[in-house]
């Protein structure tokens, strides 16, 4: 069991991120268009996981645009925006930002997502929702960075998560 913390309060993650040097686990996710979209549909590229309790935040949204801007820059790369919120939601977010270079996924349907990666808060106000965090994957599956944002209204540090993309195969 992790902790993090919303304003200096602790609250309880369910367990603890995949170690870097492993494959990330599978997962299915829904795609803003409602269909789903598995790990296995991004093989060959490198993935940053922007993991976040909600889109409808300042620093949820914020991390979505940064990682929007740095994609574009970056051949190969893909970046999943992942959340419990509704596609719905989530469709309408990168609309209105015209935010293209991200790929919004929704855990909201089995929230498997969030308990397979450790990561899913079961304490405090946001119980149930994605805790902040960034997992860099490389093209062949395997996570080589991984962050849990201590404090959930801080920002990930985007400087290490975009350093270890370039650094993976």
């Amino acid at each position: 069991m992790g902790t993090v913390t919303l304003k200096g309060n602790a609250i309880k993650t369910i367990g603890e991120l995949p170690e870097v040097g492993t494959k990330a686990p599978d997962f299915t996710l829904v795609k803003t268009d409602l269909s789903q979209i598995s790990l296995a549909d991004f093989k060959g590229n490198k993935l940053v996981l922007n993991i976040f309790p909600s889109v409808d935040t300042g620093t949820c949204a914020q991390s979505v645009r940064r990682f929007n801007q740095e994609a574009s820059k970056l051949e190969h790369t893909k970046v999943l925006c992942i959340s419990s919120d509704l596609p719905f939601a989530q469709n309408r977010f990168c609309g209105a930002e015209g935010l293209e270079d991200v790929v919004m996924l929704s855990d909201y349907a089995t929230s498997k997502f969030g308990k397979d990666y450790g990561l899913e808060m079961i304490s405090g106000p946001l119980f149930n929702l994605h805790s902040r965090v960034v997992i860099v994957v490389d093209s062949e599956g395997v996570i080589t960075y991984t962050e849990q944002v201590p404090e959930i209204v801080d920002e990930p540090n985007y400087d290490k998560a975009l350093q270890a993309l370039q650094d993976s195969k």
